[in-house]
């Protein structure tokens, strides 16, 4: 079994298709990761803007989370419908397309692209992150460890859908139930208490707000919400990879939604209240002694014995593989967008395991470059996390209005657009106060630059097609019987004179009668043809071109007197035989001069539509 194989499995025919859907329990760990793996993050980003507030700041989180959920669930009802309505996928991008218009769905596709980049970025981080904080002997090898995080994510990926969601099954439901247990424990200690739980694990508070902040702004609570919003995240990933599960796709995809919605609700709403209980708040992440506000929690519930490190072991490898989720469905927005002519067109194969293997190879090689941009420390970039999401939210939640408009009637398009119009509504405000409140931060980074530059490149690879499609429109029916049927000038060139040089001038003569062996010499000295000597009879001879090189150039020679032939018969079509060796291994390819590459290289540079390139291959056995 060859290196390839082991690596990324054997190929899959295409009626293999439906072995390599996955069910509703694979669905979560393909989909949710990212989505659940915000439970880690989403309460601190919040918690971290109350920090100038104090312990008076943790009152305000159980509220600023209620409001995180109402939102949430308004979202999932919204995404319900979209799944119903589109079940090929495709998501924000397909919906906004469609009923929004082209420059819309765009937008829509675009922000999430960028979404679902930043995310492998910023989640493989957050999980070398951890490691390095309880190791810190790691920190030098930061980059390092993130760059194989990212290289085994890739291959998992390559080996296809279904191994990637029956491989991150362990990890994903681990880290849901240790976490449950922390919550329901805590809750347990927070009822019989009354209200006033005792740490295990005794926390360092913060100090008491100081009088000029006791009277706290709305535009602080405005964006601890929008900082906690990146909860939100990941959550439109089902919609886009409805096709991934199994028949009947869209109860699968339904119910998968129901269980990735419903755990985060559990998980934030838990987080939230034992937070407010145990007077939690959240440490400067660039400041000595900082702990993730998971870990206080933990100490506080557990204390920090085996069940501590197991727990937060859990956290570390589903930020880590939170990425899986951009994987899952980068490629296949690629793939949609692609197939509008908007994206390169090889977007839109599958590869051996019947994956978008391109998609996949190209989120990573970006991903990779902004971690080596960032040395593996990209806190930076989690201010624009939530800005491509919601942006995707409010197009698809306002084109599914749309939908409802042209596609129904009756109580059910009122429903449908009532739930619709209120998840855009609500997602587009919040998009509102996320650009608001985070512009500074490096919102503007993605509203001002990386979106109107995605949009221009998108822009760019569409007219190309156009104009490519329009060049080589055929003008009337199909005409086989015009000017450039007539057998071409043959040209031949020819190293040396043996079996592979044989075969490549009986093709020539099969295409011509005008055939032309033409031989670079770089020495005077140098033996003639055999057929000049003594041609065989009944043959026809082949003209020997001889080319003379002083400066013992090869191709160059052979080029300028292809372009020179093209020249002086305007009305005649060329074509270049060349005598191709085949190697069995590719290393013996390094034995071998690469002339025949460098002259098909130049000539598809420097030539036109008149002049043809024909490989006859030699396939050597030893």
């Amino acid at each position: 079994m060859g290196i390839v194989n082991v690596l990324f499995g054997r190929p899959l025919a295409s009626s293999e298709d439906e072995g390599e859907r996955i069910t509703p329990t694979q669905g979560i760990p393909t989909f949710g990761l990212d989505a659940l793996s915000s439970a880690a993050y989403g309460p601190e980003a919040a918690l971290t803007i109350l920090l100038p507030l104090g312990l008076a700041g943790v009152r305000y989180i159980l509220p600023l989370t209620m409001a995180i959920i109402a939102l949430l669930v308004i979202v999932y009802f919204s995404y319900r419908q979209t799944i119903a309505a589109y079940p090929n996928g495709g998501g924000s991008f397909t919906v906004a397309k469609e009923n929004l218009g082209s420059g819309a769905g765009l937008l829509a596709g675009a922000a999430l692209m960028i979404d679902y980049l930043l995310n492998v970025a910023v989640g493989i981080s957050a999980g070398i992150g951890a490691l390095v904080s309880a190791m810190p002997s790691l920190e030098p090898h930061t980059l390092a460890l993130c760059l194989l995080v990212l290289a085994l994510l890739t291959i998992i990926n390559l080996r296809g859908m279904k191994e990637a969601g029956t491989a991150f099954i362990a990890p994903t439901y681990l880290f849901v139930g240790t976490l449950a247990i922390v919550i329901f424990v805590g809750l347990y200690k927070v009822l019989v208490s009354g209200g006033h739980p005792v740490a295990v694990t005794v926390l360092g508070h913060a100090a008491a707000s100081s009088p000029s902040v006791q009277f706290v702004g709305a535009w602080i609570l405005i964006k601890a919400f929008a900082s906690g919003c990146t909860a939100l995240t990941g959550v439109e990933a089902v919609s886009n990879g409805v096709q991934a599960f199994r028949e009947p796709v869209v109860p699968a995809a339904r119910a998968t939604l129901t269980a990735i919605i419903a755990i985060l609700v559990l998980l934030l709403a838990g987080v939230a209240v034992l937070v407010k209980y145990y007077g939690i708040m959240a440490t400067d992440p660039g400041q000595p002694g900082y702990q993730s506000v998971l870990s206080m929690v933990t100490a506080a519930v557990a204390g920090k014995g085996i069940f501590y490190d197991f727990t937060m072991f859990s956290v570390l490898l589903v930020l880590c593989l939170s990425a899986n989720t951009s994987f899952a469905d980068f490629p296949r927005l690629c793939r949609m967008v692609a197939r509008d002519d908007y994206l390169p067109h090889s977007l839109t194969t599958r590869g051996r395991r019947l994956v978008f293997s391109q998609g996949i190879w190209a989120l990573s090689i970006l991903a990779a470059l902004l971690l080596i941009l960032f040395r593996g420390v990209t806190d930076r970039l989690i201010p624009l996390f939530a800005i491509g999401a919601f942006m995707a939210f409010t197009l698809s939640q306002a084109g599914m209005v749309g939908h409802w408009r042209k596609n129904a009637k009756g109580l059910g398009a009122v429903y449908g657009m009532l739930v619709n119009g209120i998840g855009a509504l609500a997602t587009g405000l919040t998009l509102m106060v996320i650009v608001v409140a985070k512009f500074v931060e490096g919102a503007w980074v993605v509203v001002v630059v990386l979106l109107p530059l995605l949009l221009v490149f998108m822009g760019r690879i569409k007219r190309h097609y156009e104009l490519t499609n329009k060049e080589v429109e055929l003008k009337g029916k199909l005409d086989l019987t015009g000017e450039n049927t007539a057998p071409p000038i043959v040209l031949v060139p020819v190293d040396r004179w043996n079996a592979a040089t044989e075969k490549a001038l009986q093709f020539a003569l099969t295409l011509s009668p005008d055939v032309q062996a033409v031989h670079v010499t770089c020495d005077a000295d140098e033996n003639k043809s055999p057929w000049e000597e003594n041609p065989p009879p009944g043959t026809r001879v082949p003209k020997l071109v001889t080319l003379p090189s002083p400066y013992r150039l090869v191709v160059h020679p052979i080029l300028d007197y292809v372009l020179k032939v093209e020249k002086e018969n305007p009305e005649r079509l060329i074509a270049v035989v060349i005598a191709s060796m085949v190697e069995r291994h590719w290393y013996h390819y390094f034995m071998h001069n690469q002339r025949g590459q460098m002259l098909t290289a130049l000539l598809l540079l420097r030539g036109d539509e008149r002049i043809n390139i024909v490989n006859v291959p030699w396939y050597l056995k030893a």
